[in-house]
């Protein structure tokens, strides 16, 4: 479980002691969201925890140091009340998943309204879903729901980054169990049991510390090439000063920038080669919708006609029209490489 993890924490291994209970740092009950929120910016919380060690899908742990670090204004924001959101459906069918969690397994289950804290650091932080009460095998339960998209993620077990949420969350408490309890697509309802891992855990309070550091000194950890690492960036420098910088005496950012042209050089040879043998296909298939192969199908068909506006037209013949409906988007930073031997060769 959470392999990779493991693998990049290199030597790290645990040491064999009783875990202590944790801390309750604050109610949650006596706190607003945005209190919630300010107190969840004071550590790393187990829905962080993936992120932080950079395993999350979703989230880079660039992204996440904006949060925690004060920027996270700057990002786009969810809406809690967005109904086309996971998050909403999330939290609103949270309780429906835990009473049929207690229905399946005749466990009983209750809030923790409370944001608990490690005993030794105090930078972990954990919010549970539920705890499990009368049970000595379990002790914590976590509920998920999982749409169309997120289904797929599940079907080899618990996905690595709730793995790891959960793990942190044992951590936190000293607990020795959880389970998982997810809604696939809102019709069917799986349990999985995570036991208390004593090497993993020292690994992950290793990587996350090695995150709170760079929270600590305010300092950006690396971009991971990530959608999310590229918001991150794109929101942390919206503007350009117009300003010059002199690479040519560093010599790792000329080796990166090496390496840049070196793969975009191998990427555009495969394009090439990737359109080459799409087009065979759709010179053999002629005007057939579909072509079968051994190992799979294509498909090439005429999409629906479609309308659209004619904005020149619009701005010529009606301006008054054009002008009271146009408005500014604003523009964004375009990264544009141009090698000096690709210049040197067209002279």
């Amino acid at each position: 479980m959470a392999q990779p993890l493991m693998n990049e924490a290199g030597t790290a291994h645990a040491r064999a002691s009783k875990a202590r209970p944790a801390l309750r740092l604050v109610k949650t009950q006596e706190l607003n969201r945005e209190q919630w929120l300010s107190v969840r910016q004071g550590g790393i919380g187990s829905s962080d925890a993936s992120a932080a060690v950079g395993l999350n899908p979703y989230r880079s742990a660039l992204e996440l140091w904006m949060d925690k670090t004060g920027r996270g204004d700057a990002l786009p924001q969810v809406d809690p009340n967005d109904e086309s959101s996971p998050m909403y459906w999330g939290t609103l069918l949270e309780p429906i998943v835990a009473a049929h969690y207690t229905k399946r397994t005749g466990r009983k289950v209750r809030r923790v309204n409370a944001v608990l804290q490690h005993p030794d650091y105090p930078w972990m932080l954990a919010n549970l879903d539920r705890e499990v009460v009368g049970d000595p095998s379990v002790q914590i339960l976590e509920c998920k729901t999982a749409g169309f998209n997120g289904a797929r993620l599940w079907k080899d077990g618990v996905p690595e980054y709730v793995q790891l949420q959960v793990m942190h969350q044992l951590a936190v408490t000293g607990k020795q169990a959880a389970e998982v309890a997810v809604l696939i697509c809102g019709q069917e309802l799986q349990i999985h049991r995570i036991e208390r891992d004593e090497s993993m855990i020292a690994h992950l309070i290793a990587l996350e510390r090695r995150f709170w550091a760079f929270v600590e000194s305010d300092t950006p950890p690396p971009a991971d090439g990530s959608a999310s690492a590229d918001l991150a960036l794109r929101c942390l420098f919206p503007r350009d000063a117009g300003t010059v910088l002199d690479c040519t005496q560093d010599l790792e950012m000329s080796s990166v920038f090496s390496d840049l042209i070196a793969v975009r050089q191998v990427l555009e040879r495969h394009e090439t080669l990737e359109a080459q043998l799409k087009q065979r296909i759709q010179q053999r298939m002629g005007d057939a919708s579909r072509a079968l192969f051994e190992t799979g199908e294509v498909s090439w068909k005429r999409s629906k006609d479609a309308q659209t506006l004619d904005a020149l037209r619009l701005q010529q013949e009606r301006p008054e029209v054009w002008k009271g409906y146009t408005m500014t988007k604003p523009g964004s930073r375009r990264f544009l490489v141009q090698s000096r031997h690709a210049q040197e060769a067209g002279d």
